[in-house]
């Protein structure tokens, strides 16, 4: 082809032109197709939200149209020996939030609202809502304020549609009819912890239910507490009831039968506030020696024990909390004091059973020994008796208290050779004077019985002489509670059993019939003979009834009455008298020859024969004169 050839070397292309039918037929195909995929993506979802995952969103569906409403069960009523009523169930409000009920838009002003008439912070509302929102509790109900008077829970029901999601629930309440003088021995209830509600939700425990917190309601939850049932009901958009599905009665919980008398056990309080008017706190405990079975017991202070439940009153327990004589201490079971002169019978029965002494030993107090110190004999140590006493056989000096007899007995003087620390140590535990009684209350500690590998351990320091005279008198180290030296005292009396102590005598179900019966337990035998604990409550005897000796006090005409006073002396010497203060004690028993009571009375600051040997006669007293 020439170069200069007329042909064009480049050719334009026209565009093809689309009608406008064309143009609307691809749009319409393109949105055909959208739609197309819509729906299959719709159908899709349904079909995951039906066939795969539908059994979980029909629960979520009946969660929200159904509910399972708990119904408490009514805790078990607590009896005294006689059956009289220590404590009664009573209906009582409260105030809860099912928090699914209350719409998005209208929280604040219900939350608002619902603090005003309950006289709360919005605050501590808000939280607890967030609290059961966060713990996926929304459609349970959540008590938000419990024990409410009849006119807020009157208010709460007639403003009910300004508070939606607002319920006012009736709930058993305990009312405790024994008086301040059974407070330390029932104890109380209260609304389940946080810690204790993850402790316990496995054992069927809801976060609003209400537990025992100290005494008999804690020691015996398990049983006086019962089984919660519950209601399946039908609820609309609002939560207000339709209609009830299904029911599951709850159980009742056991009935307790404790052993105390209750006339005795005011008795007993009575005596113990009005004799003891000059101690901070103190307590007194009877109990029958032969079975274990505990008569009465009572603490001071002692406190009212409705301030925490149908009476509860934020004011009167932090005053209760902040108080430095502890009333919410049990000092019959939680109070280790040193024993002073009662321990003495402890050193006694420890001297006869090992030879060391016979009722005739005869051992003379000019009113102190001096003992030369074993390191350094330029040296020296007085440790003084109460009083020249002279020359006392066992039974004197036992009745008479002579520190200086049993000084002897304890670490020996001159030619005269005694028990020494360490058997005098195995007596004091043989009696059981390191170790829990197991009373059935909770709190309980321990005494303690010193050694000298114990204070080796414990304070880095050698056992001296006067560490086991000081022993031999319960001074020094040693240190026991008064529900301790009850079982020894009724060791003493019932000829070596070492029983545990015990509140409850009977189980029985809500009918009345017996579940569990009362056996009495024997923890433990004395290693000392029937004859020389004779010997021991003779002298005991004589310090009772022998004009001029130490229990005199507690002296009742035509009882006879084994009996042992202790002055144990603790703190820093008084400014008003120049000696140390002292704790008061006495432990007792009667009548001798079948003895159906011991008694321990402890009082902080005063003495055994002037404060506590008095109230040990009258408990005894009051006790055997009502045919007991």
């Amino acid at each position: 082809m020439s170069f200069f050839s007329r042909s064009k070397r480049w050719k334009v292309r026209r565009t093809k032109k689309v009608s406008p039918e064309a143009v609307l037929r691809n749009k319409f195909l393109f949105f055909h197709g959208v739609i197309v995929l819509s729906f299959m993506i719709l159908a899709a979802q349904l079909w995951r939200m039906q066939i795969v995952e539908g059994s979980r969103y029909l629960e979520r569906a009946d969660g929200n149209r159904i509910r399972r409403v708990t119904i408490p069960s009514n805790r078990g009523i607590v009896y005294d020996r006689n059956g009289a009523p220590l404590v009664q169930n009573v209906p009582s409000f409260a105030a809860a939030a099912v928090v699914g009920d209350i719409p998005i838009t209208e929280s604040e002003q219900v939350i608002t609202l619902l603090a005003s008439i309950l006289s709360m912070q919005p605050s501590d509302v808000e939280q607890k809502i967030k609290s059961a929102q966060s713990e996926g509790r929304v459609y349970s109900p959540t008590i938000i304020k419990s024990n409410l008077n009849d006119r807020l829970a009157m208010i709460l029901r007639e403003r009910g549609s300004e508070l939606p999601g607002v319920k006012v629930l009736v709930q058993p309440q305990r009312n405790y009819i024994g008086g301040n003088s059974l407070s330390h021995m029932m104890g109380y209830v209260g609304s389940i912890s946080q810690e204790e509600y993850g402790e316990l939700k496995d054992n069927g425990y809801d976060f609003n239910d209400t537990i025992g917190k100290t005494g008999l309601e804690l020691s015996y939850e398990k049983e006086l507490r019962g089984e919660p049932g519950w209601e399946e009901i039908e609820v609309n958009a609002r939560g207000l009831p339709l209609d009830t599905l299904a029911v599951n009665k709850p159980k009742d919980g056991f009935n307790l039968h404790l052993s105390i008398d209750l006339p005795l056990q005011k008795e007993m309080s009575r005596l113990l506030q009005e004799g003891t008017a000059g101690s901070d706190y103190a307590a007194a405990m009877a109990m029958d020696p032969n079975t274990g079975q505990v008569l009465g017991m009572t603490s001071i202070p002692s406190y009212n024990n409705n301030v925490f439940t149908t009476a509860r009153n934020d004011g009167a327990i932090e005053s209760l909390l902040g108080d430095p004589h502890l009333p919410l201490l049990n000092y019959a079971v939680s109070g280790r004091h040193p024993p002073g002169s009662v321990f003495k019978v402890i050193t006694g029965t420890a001297a006869l059973q090992e030879g060391i002494a016979r009722p005739s030993t005869t051992i003379t107090s000019t009113g102190s020994i001096t003992v030369p110190n074993q390191y350094d004999s330029r040296i020296t140590y007085i440790f003084r008796d109460w009083a020249a006493l002279g020359a006392m056989n066992f039974y004197r000096g036992l009745a008479m208290s002579s520190d200086v007899y049993f000084y002897y007995l304890a670490g020996g003087f001159n030619d005269f050779i005694g028990l020494g620390a360490a058997r005098l140590a195995g007596y004091a535990r043989a009696y059981g004077l390191d170790k829990l009684t197991g009373i059935d209350l909770p709190d309980e500690i321990a005494g303690l019985v010193p050694d000298p590998e114990w204070k080796e351990a414990a304070l880095k320091e050698p056992w001296l002489l006067g560490d086991t005279y000081h022993l031999g008198i319960g001074q020094g180290y040693a240190a026991v509670t008064p529900v301790e030296m009850l079982v020894a005292v009724s060791a003493i009396a019932n000829g070596g059993d070492i029983v545990q102590p015990q509140l409850a005598s009977e189980i029985s179900d809500a009918g009345g019939q017996a579940k569990q019966p009362f056996t009495p337990k024997v923890r433990g035998r004395l290693p000392i003979s029937q004859e020389n604990i004779n010997h021991v409550i003779e002298g005991m005897r004589q310090a009772v009834e022998t004009p001029g000796a130490t229990a005199t006090t507690a002296y009742t005409k035509g009882m006879s009455t084994a009996g042992k006073t202790g002055s144990a002396e603790f703190g820093e010497i008084s400014k008003r008298t120049g000696q140390l203060e002292t704790h008061a004690w006495f432990i007792g028993f009667a009548p001798l020859n079948d003895p159906k009571i011991a008694v321990v009375v402890f009082a902080q600051r005063g003495s055994g024969s002037v404060i506590a040997a008095p109230i040990g006669g009258k408990i005894i007293e009051y006790y055997l004169s009502e045919g007991k």
